[in-house]
């Protein structure tokens, strides 16, 4: 694999990143001090200029920062979630202080997701149990989903269908929801998940939507197995199901996955990254005639936590780590 750039943000592990969706050379990294465990955060704007990675631009947070999302309406504002149970949205054309914050979750936020049909809305998660809905010109959350008894890792929308959201859980289920029609400031009934997956046994601790196939989710998490789930099932709006057929299982890494993402230019290609220091690529063809892992990488030299595929390079991905390293590479 040729490897374009690294970057080095030394005393601050990353958790996650995300290419930006206006500017083909721009990242966004979450990170940590101390591995997450205690102390401040740091958001990195960064720019992929071959060979190398350069930082443009910090901003620090009274705590760690788990995730980021880049804004769909506007090129230069990014959210980021945070372990003190904050939301903040920044511009980046800014210096220092975000341009709006919230905080109703009661514990750390994990996971925000920006959806890119319903461009007004994003989604946050939290290790309360509860997925709530949010529109940047609005001081409150438009809505909130009492999604699972147990802490949900990650929350996302479906790229398909815009009022759809899949989340996941401690409790080892994988859920999907219907959102109801968000009135402002009207209050909703408790949403109920239009389909359960009893995805494993153990914490799942990501999952991601397929972007050709609308009824293909990917999930992972401690038991070390990437699962391909087919969905086609479910009817939005019905009673609630627990099902899910589970297509694939994609088996080679040592230690827990942390993150998995399919490809935006093809149906068949999926990453993850795993405690076990690697990101891997798999072919997730439902009868492959040849081995389903196709790339490793294995240049980081602690848990892999992050991974994303650009938007407008094909093959080109970027991972990162509690090395505090982002390394981007084509496969």
């Amino acid at each position: 694999m040729n490897t374009p750039g690294s970057l080095h943000t030394p005393a601050f592990s990353h958790y996650s990143l995300a290419w930006s969706p206006f500017h083909n050379a721009r990242l966004a990294l979450a990170s940590a001090a101390n591995f997450g465990l205690v102390g401040n955060g740091r958001l990195h704007i960064v720019s992929l200029v071959p060979p190398t990675l350069q930082l443009d631009k910090a901003y620090d947070t009274q705590d760690g920062l788990y995730d980021i999302a880049w804004s769909e309406i506007h090129e230069n504002q990014i959210v980021t979630a945070s372990g003190d149970g904050s939301i903040k949205l920044w511009d980046v054309m800014l210096n220092d202080l975000p341009i709006r914050a919230w905080h109703e979750h009661t514990r750390e936020v994990f996971s925000v997701d920006w959806s890119n049909l319903d461009k007004e809305f994003f989604i946050s998660s939290s290790w309360d149990g509860t997925v709530k809905l949010w529109t940047p010109s609005r001081p409150h959350s438009v809505q909130t989903l009492h999604a699972h008894s147990a802490c949900i890792y990650q929350a996302i929308f479906s790229p398909h269908h815009p009022s759809t959201l899949a989340t996941c859980s401690f409790d080892g289920t994988m859920k999907i929801f219907d959102l109801p029609p968000s009135l402002p400031d009207t209050p909703h009934p408790p949403a109920h998940a239009a389909l359960t997956v009893p995805a494993s046994v153990t914490e799942v601790l990501t999952l991601d939507w397929n972007k050709y196939r609308p009824f293909n989710i990917a999930t992972a998490g401690v038991d070390k197995n990437v699962k391909i789930w087919d969905c086609r099932m479910v009817k939005m709006g019905s009673t609630a199901e627990v099902g899910g057929i589970c297509e694939r299982e994609l088996r080679g890494h040592e230690y827990a996955v942390r993150k998995v993402q399919w490809s935006p230019h093809r149906a068949d290609l999926i990453a993850s990254t795993s405690y076990d220091m690697t990101c891997r690529v798999w072919s997730a063809k439902p009868n492959p005639p040849a081995p389903s892992l196709l790339h490793v990488h294995d240049a980081h030299t602690e848990f892999v936590v992050g991974c994303a595929w650009s938007l407008y390079d094909e093959g080109l991905l970027a991972s990162c780590s509690w090395d505090c390293k982002v390394n981007v590479y084509r496969v």
